[in-house]
């Protein structure tokens, strides 16, 4: 099978930090390789794959997120190449499922972000030539009427997250400096226990270094410790030995990389019930879903009743890049039977 993937132009493929799409879209091209498929991947000229790669630019322009240029001839640079291929998985932001819908080939859109008004009014007008993917039940739902192949989960190399059963006593937050991950309320959740917290988190664009100045700074004691962006070695290091994970998010998180990163680990999560939270995570067996973030505390003083093992069982079941690369080749596989009994 000749594939395309289309990944966001904003990160190098395998991202070096931040970066859980083009994390996802890198072990989707490598394992589909590995299976011995034709896969084309379009991304940053910065990228390392063992697929072929074809660039619209030279680096990532990470500093021109938001612009519409880049992520335009990204997109371009993708479909002038469709002769070449069987289908494109797009991973892509907006512009380039509105090229794909016009294509003359079957188009995977993989739904990576929040049903917001403005994503479905687009989506809806896309929906006559576009198939569809969800990351959960609970986005699916979200969009109801496109449509959708499949739901496949988000995966990791879940080697690249080694166990470890002992924990020291210190939490974590991992993920953007964002009110909607909720960091300010990581910080106080650690001041009003008394326990120390770490927090890798990416914090480079204007509007996060605002909320952080504004919204969390001044909240911060000796207790907590601010590390930023960090290697995948490092921060799986630091998963690894943490207390618990805290994920306080104040949004429907469509899935969420960070609960299934810090679970390989064996590091359970206190999490609040938003999103797709319910599906990534089992209460009272990989950690505690609370209905609000007032009630994390209490979680917290709980986390000793988990046991590591499961935490670890649980994404060797459910979230192995194994599973969601096959997952995908049958998707592939039903869309091109149906594409090509449409076509005939």
């Amino acid at each position: 099978m000749r594939i395309g993937i289309a990944a966001p132009i904003w990160y190098s493929i395998p991202p070096s930090g931040y970066g859980g799409i083009e994390l996802v879209v890198s072990l989707l091209a490598e394992g589909l390789n590995e299976r011995g498929h034709d896969v084309t991947l379009f991304a940053s000229g910065d990228s390392d794959t063992d697929t072929k790669l074809v660039s619209s630019f030279e680096s990532a322009p990470s500093a021109r997120i938001g612009e519409v240029y880049p992520d335009l001839m990204n997109a371009l640079t993708v479909y002038e190449n469709i002769d070449d291929l069987d289908l494109i998985h797009d991973h892509s932001g907006m512009i380039g499922p509105a090229i794909g819908a016009f294509a003359n080939k079957p188009v995977l859109h993989t739904l990576h972000g929040p049903a917001t008004q403005e994503a479905r009014r687009l989506y809806d007008r896309l929906n006559f030539g576009l198939y569809f993917n969800a990351i959960s039940e609970y986005q699916r739902r979200q969009f109801s009427g496109l449509n959708f192949v499949s739901t496949i989960f988000n995966a990791i190399d879940i080697e690249q997250y080694p166990f470890n059963a002992d924990k020291e006593d210190y939490l974590l937050f991992v993920g953007r400096m964002n009110p909607e991950k909720g960091a300010h309320h990581a910080v106080k959740i650690a001041n009003r226990l008394g326990r120390r917290l770490l927090m890798v988190t990416k914090m480079s664009e204007p509007a996060e270094k605002k909320y952080f100045e504004n919204e969390v700074a001044p909240h911060i004691t000796q207790n907590v410790e601010v590390i930023g962006e960090i290697g995948q070695e490092e921060k799986a290091r630091i998963y690894s030995k943490a207390a618990c994970t805290l994920f306080p998010i104040e949004w429907p998180e469509p899935f969420g990389l960070v609960m299934i990163e810090s679970m390989a680990t064996g590091t359970p999560v206190v999490a609040t019930r938003h999103g797709a939270v319910p599906e990534v995570m089992t209460q009272g067996q990989t950690g505690f879903i609370v209905n609000d973030v007032d009630d994390m505390d209490a979680a917290i003083e709980r986390i000793d009743q988990i046991d590591p093992a499961a935490c670890r069982r649980s994404v060797e079941e459910k979230f192995s890049a194994a599973r969601m690369v096959q997952d995908y080749e049958e998707a592939y596989e039903r869309i091109l039977a149906a594409y090509d009994s449409r076509a005939a």
